[in-house]
């Protein structure tokens, strides 16, 4: 059966190994930034993170923010969900999901939602139990493109 609950300071190095993982968007994270993470998830009252744990192994984990709406009730950003891949298919995701959905309700933030690669193979979870919007399109800012100098206020 499946555990899922919040993220404590003694979880921290199953943490970190799960978190360095998670290597999918082939994003590089230094020391520092595993650190300022991990403050985070303990220490702010928006960000949490939770723990999944089969048989009493940490075997996932999903990472999550509050943030208020212009004009829907609040949101929650599910920023990260990995489970560990010689466990995966077996539901563990979908529990995580469930799980956060409630907990989000439940503060006052039903608004989940997340983004993933257009070749994410947990895409088939995600078209389960989530909306694909299509045609939305995501933009991040491009700070090099865009300096300062160029701009005039």
């Amino acid at each position: 059966m499946v555990e899922i609950n919040f993220l404590t300071a003694s979880d921290r190095a199953c943490w970190e190994s799960l978190a360095r993982s998670d290597a999918y968007f082939e994003v590089e994270r230094g020391d520092d930034d595993y650190e300022r993470a991990w403050r985070r998830l303990l220490d702010d009252e928006r960000t949490r993170g939770v723990a999944a744990r089969l048989d009493g192994r940490m075997v996932g984990i999903a990472h999550y923010l509050f943030h208020a709406s212009i004009w829907y009730a609040g949101r929650c950003y599910l920023a990260d969900l990995y489970v560990d891949a010689e466990v995966r298919r077996r539901g563990i995701a979908t529990a995580v999901l469930e799980w956060v959905a409630r907990d989000a309700e439940e503060q006052g933030f039903p608004g989940l939602y997340w983004n993933t690669l257009e070749d994410a193979p947990a895409r088939a979870l995600y078209d389960k139990v989530g909306r694909f919007h299509d045609g939305l399109v995501l933009y991040t800012y491009r700070r090099a493109a865009n300096r300062p100098s160029a701009v005039r206020r």
